[in-house]
């Protein structure tokens, strides 16, 4: 019970926006369990009527004592039951009577009509409840994305991309199941057990009763069984998510796999967690499957004493087919909830997940009394910043002042803290101590869609998404027009190979943009921030994966890109950075150096030490000009 509360409480929030669906499903159900009790009275009627001799004969040679409250809600049962036999008499055939067409007609149709009802009423209850779970569904799939996108850059580097995968994909699906079979039955079977039972006790009351002293028995293996399947599940997540991450790695870098002869180890690695997966799954199975043979053979076991009780008690052939049909159909909903009990065990483990990403708060969090800036008009200041991953210093004491329209270049050895200080740019994490501000506000006093607008990204690892090359352009600004994309793709010298393509702009360019080169990927990314004409422009490493010729074509890009504009070009290569107004060098996270090109060459420093190593002897070469 606890478990199916967690799964309610949960899907609650996303049901109620669907109720008017919801309340007519849940309704169509309760008929749905009427007339399934309607059958021990149906049955018991026919077997009434086809008796050479009436109960109420027998009833007197028997009397059977019963509660007062009981005894009056019996007697009004038998009287309606006396009205509806009276209605229904013309149409029923009875012991002794001739048969006549109406009669005939009756007993062909009298339980097909109660099947074709309590039919349409479970198709509808069973439509309504899957047309709410796949509308909650939907709904929980984008919660949990918008969730995740409002999560900090550092969960995503904790976090493993085939768990969360799994995350929007198989456990919504696990609720998704429990909401459109599990949610419709509960309603459905509780009511055909909860009618059924207060018909028998009606009929009978000890009778009832003593029919019922197995029904614990029932009850029993299923919490054993509920346990054994929601730690079956669990496990089967685990191995799931292992594998799904699995094979976006295999994918993602197939290149390598096939480079390095790695498909049969991938493959063997696959096949581990695909026998986990089964063999937990097996386990799922098993205590699922288990509960019907339990139930069988109780149920059964209680359909034998009562038959017995029956005939020691010389009781008429309608008690004793009205009692059996009645214990069967009590039995079956049993059974259905037994296995809607297993379905909400491994639910609770899908919901247990998904609240785990709902409960994440982000580690950069939005201002409470946000300050606006509207426009870059004066500077960007690192005032005294320092910046820790997991207690590990990256960034010591940096003080930068970024003037508008500066070009500011940054160098430095591997782990020095050049693509930390971008992050800090963009606010992608917050420093461990002092502030980055923009025009004298501190970037945590400033919503971040306001300062990011500002802001222009090319980096290195180019993200481009499996979209044609107008839209993957057109991203950049939203609203933009087929003629800003266009002046976009021409200021990045990438209009020319654009029309190359099969379907110029709207040619589909793969995931990851696989099917064009890296310096024309590269071309349509310094593109996207032409079409953003933000004022404050970040280059992160963006030429350092190009080969010399497509570096060149690139680097004309960037300078046509960087005019008029605020600019923080981060590079490896000491070359790219030759037109910066000023260069500042990191070392161990701290500005051990600072000038232009030419000034840090001369001082012999760390920076001169590097541009050697690179072949870099003398002063710069002219810069290069936009073809």
């Amino acid at each position: 019970m606890r478990n199916l509360s967690q799964v309610l409480r949960f899907a609650w929030t996303y049901l109620r926006r669907y109720w008017p669906r919801l309340v007519m499903g849940l309704l169509l159900g309760v008929v749905f369990g009427l007339f399934n009790a309607s059958f021990v009275w149906a049955t018991r009627t026919l077997t009434q009527r086809l008796s050479p001799q009436r109960t109420e004969q027998v009833q007197k040679t028997t009397p059977i004592a019963k509660p007062r409250k009981l005894t009056s809600l019996s007697s009004d049962l038998k009287q309606f039951e006396t009205k509806l036999d009276r209605r229904l008499d013309l149409w029923l055939p009875r012991h002794g009577r001739e048969l006549d067409w109406r009669q005939m007609l009756g007993g062909l149709l009298f339980l097909p009509i109660l099947v074709s009802f309590r039919g349409v009423a479970g198709y509808l209850s069973g439509y309504c409840m899957g047309w709410v779970s796949e509308r909650v569904i939907n709904d929980l799939r984008y919660d949990l994305l918008a969730k995740l996108s409002t999560l900090s850059l550092d969960f995503f580097n904790r976090a493993r991309t085939g768990d969360l995968l799994t995350r929007i994909n198989s456990d919504a699906a696990n609720l998704q199941r429990a909401m459109r079979v599990g949610f419709a039955d509960l309603v459905k079977e509780s009511i055909t057990i909860a009618t059924v039972f207060i018909y028998l006790c009606l009929l009978d009351w000890k009778l009832t009763l003593f029919s019922m002293i197995f029904l614990p028995f029932c009850l029993a293996p299923l919490f054993v069984l509920g346990k054994k399947a929601r730690r079956a599940s669990a496990k089967s997540v685990t191995a799931s998510v292992t594998q799904a991450t699995q094979l976006v790695d295999l994918f993602g870098g197939i290149r390598i796999v096939k480079a390095f002869g790695l498909e049969g180890e991938q493959l063997n690695r696959f096949r581990k967690l695909s026998k986990e997966l089964v063999r937990q799954g097996v386990k799922g199975v098993r205590a699922k499957e288990m509960v019907n043979p339990v139930i069988e053979v109780v149920s059964t076991g209680a359909v034998g004493v009562l038959i017995v009780y029956l005939f020691a008690m010389r009781r008429t052939i309608e008690d004793l087919v009205g009692f059996l049909t009645g214990l069967l159909i009590f039995y079956t909903p049993v059974k259905r909830l037994a296995s809607i009990h297993i379905m909400m065990e491994q639910a609770a483990v899908s919901v247990t997940r998904m609240m785990e990403v709902f409960e994440e708060q982000p580690s950069v969090a939005e201002p409470v009394r946000p300050k606006s800036l509207k426009q870059f008009t004066s500077e960007i200041h690192l005032e005294c910043v320092s910046f820790a991953y997991a207690a590990k210093p990256v960034l010591r004491d940096v003080e930068l002042r970024i003037p508008r329209g500066f070009r500011l270049g940054v160098a430095g050895p591997s782990g020095s803290g050049k693509s930390t200080l971008v992050n800090l740019l963009f606010r992608f994490y917050d420093p461990t101590r002092g502030a980055v501000r923009l025009d004298g506000i501190d970037l945590r006093e400033l919503p971040t869609p306001d300062f990011r607008r500002l802001m222009a990204l090319v980096s290195q690892e180019v993200v481009l998404f499996d979209q044609t090359v107008w839209e993957n352009i057109a991203c950049g600004k939203p609203g933009a027009t087929r003629s800003d994309v266009e002046a976009a793709a021409r200021g990045a010298f990438a209009h020319e190979f654009i029309l190359q393509l099969p379907h110029g702009y709207d040619s589909l360019i793969g995931e990851r943009g696989v099917t064009l080169s890296g310096g024309q990927r590269q071309r349509l990314a310094i593109a996207r921030a032409f079409i953003r004409d933000a004022p404050i422009l970040v280059l992160d490493e963006a030429t350092a994966a190009l080969d010399a010729e497509a570096e060149g074509i690139v680097q004309a890009a960037i300078e046509r890109l960087s005019e008029h504009r605020t600019v923080v070009a981060v590079a490896h290569r000491l070359a790219t950075l030759a037109g910066m107004d000023q260069i500042i060098f990191l070392a161990e996270g701290r500005i051990t150096e600072r000038g232009t090109f030419a000034e840090l060459l001369d001082a012999e420093g760390s920076f001169c030490e590097m541009a050697r190593r690179q072949g870099i002897l003398t002063a710069p070469s002219r810069k290069l000009q936009p073809r």
